[in-house]
C-alpha cells in the first residue's frame, strides 16, 4: 500500500505503539492525513539552531547549545527572535517501510513562527526516516511575534507515508481534466502552480507590525488585528516586498484537493526571487473540494526590495497519492478553521 496514511490508519499505528505519547494521544490530534504533534512541559533556549546529526541525539547536542531551561507547565512566552528546542509529547517506533515528513500548522505559518520538526541522528530538518525508533523535538523560532504557549499545545504536524506516490505531470493533467484542481487553466510544470492576487485597488495582503504584543497561543478570534497588522492595498497590481518583513498573501487561484490525494505547497523557482512563500505547508484530502479555497501565501523577502505583480507565478502544489481515502475529510466534520478561504489572518484574531 503506497502513498500517504490516511486518519483510520494512523489511528491503527497508535493503536498497534508505533505512535506513543505521554499523555495518550487524544483523538483530536489525529487528521485526515497527518498527525498534530503537542509540546511537552519544558523548553530550551539555544544559541542557534542545529541537526542532530548522524549518530548524534538531540539530548547530547543540548548540552553544548543549551543557555537555560524554561518550564512551561503555567505557561511561559518564547521570544521574538530567539530559537528554542521544545521535547515533543509524540515519540515514534515506525515500521522499516515508514517515513515521515512534518510541517507547521497553518495557525503556526500564518504568527510568523517558524517551527521545524528534529529527530535523534536527523540531517535534515522536517525529515523523519523509515523505520525511526525515538523522540521527536520542535524548533521554534518567533520571528514578527512573541508568543505565550502551554504544554499540549499543536504547533506542527507529522505526515506519514510509505514509498513515494508525487503524481507526475502528465498523471496531474489526466487528475485536473477529471476533476478541476484550480478554477481557471493549470499550469503544471513539476507540480500545479499558482499566482499572486494583487487585484488593482483591493485589500490584498497584510504586514506584520514589528512593535507588537505577546500572542496567547491558547485565545482564538480574541486580537484585533489592527494591533498585530498593517493593511497591504495596491493602485498599480504590484506591491514591493521589504527585506525581512513578513506579509500575508493569497493566491489568485482557488485551489481544490481532491479525497484520494494530499499536496504539500513547495517553491516555485528560485530564480524569479529571493522570497519565501511557505511557511506550513500541508494541504489536507478534501480541502476546498466543492467550494474551493485559496491558498494562503506565508510570505518573507530576502536580499533586496523585490516588486510582486498581479497574476506572477509564486509556488507550485506538488500532489501525492493518499495510501487510501481518510475516513474524515478536511472540513467534513471536523474543525477545520481554513475551508473556503480567502484572504484570511490566522485564527487568534478578529
Amino acid at each position: 500500500m503506497i502513498g500517504v496514511l490516511p486518519s483510520q490508519r494512523l489511528r491503527r499505528m497508535i493503536a498497534e505503539g508505533a505512535l506513543r505519547a505521554e499523555p495518550a494521544i487524544l483523538p483530536e490530534q489525529v487528521q485526515p492525513a497527518s498527525l498534530d504533534l503537542r509540546l511537552g512541559t519544558q523548553a530550551y533556549r539555544v544559541r542557534a539552531s542545529f541537526l542532530a546529526g548522524k549518530g548524534r541525539t538531540v539530548a547530547e547536542r543540548l548540552t553544548e547549545f543549551e543557555m537555560h531551561r524554561i518550564d512551561l507547565s503555567d505557561g511561559a512566552v518564547l521570544e521574538k527572535g530567539c530559537v528554542y528546542v521544545i521535547p515533543l509529547m509524540e515519540r515514534l517506533h515506525l515500521p522499516p517501510d515508514v517515513a515521515g515528513v512534518a510541517n507547521a500548522k497553518s495557525s503556526t505559518g500564518r504568527l510568523d513562527l517558524l517551527t521545524r520538526t528534529i529527530t535523534d541522528g536527523g540531517v535534515e530538518f522536517d525529515r523523519i526516516a523509515a523505520g525511526y525508533h525515538g523522540p521527536l523535538y520542535a524548533e521554534v523560532c518567533p520571528r514578527s511575534f512573541s508568543v505565550l504557549v502551554r504544554p499540549g499545545m499543536r504547533l506542527n504536524q507529522l505526515r506519514l507515508r510509505v514509498g513515494q506516490s508525487v503524481l507526475h505531470d502528465d498523471e496531474l493533467r489526466a487528475l485536473h481534466a477529471n476533476t478541476p484542481l484550480v478554477d481557471g487553466p493549470a499550469l503544471i510544470a513539476d507540480g500545479l502552480g499558482f499566482s499572486v492576487d494583487l487585484e488593482l485597488g483591493h485589500h490584498v495582503g497584510y504586514r506584520a507590525k514589528p512593535h507588537s504584543g505577546v500572542i496567547d497561543l491558547g485565545r482564538i478570534a480574541h486580537y484585533p488585528a489592527a494591533d498585530f497588522w498593517e493593511e497591504v492595498t495596491t493602485t498599480n497590481g504590484q506591491i514591493i516586498l521589504d527585506p525581512g518583513a513578513f506579509y500575508i498573501l493569497v493566491s489568485r487561484e482557488a485551489v481544490t484537493i481532491p479525497p484520494d490525494q494530499a499536496a504539500e505547497m513547495a517553491p516555485y523557482l528560485a530564480m524569479v526571487g529571493e522570497f519565501r512563500v511557505h511557511y506550513a505547508g500541508f494541504f489536507d484530502p478534501g480541502f476546498g473540494h466543492g467550494v474551493g479555497s485559496r491558498g494562503v501565501l506565508e510570505v518573507r523577502c530576502h536580499e533586496a526590495p523585490f516588486v510582486l505583480e498581479h497574476g506572477q507565478v509564486v509556488g507550485r502544489l506538488v500532489y501525492e497519492r493518499m495510501a487510501e481515502v481518510p475516513d474524515v475529510l478536511y472540513g467534513a466534520g471536523i474543525a477545520s478553521n481554513y475551508q473556503g478561504q480567502g484572504l484570511k489572518l490566522a485564527k487568534h484574531f478578529r
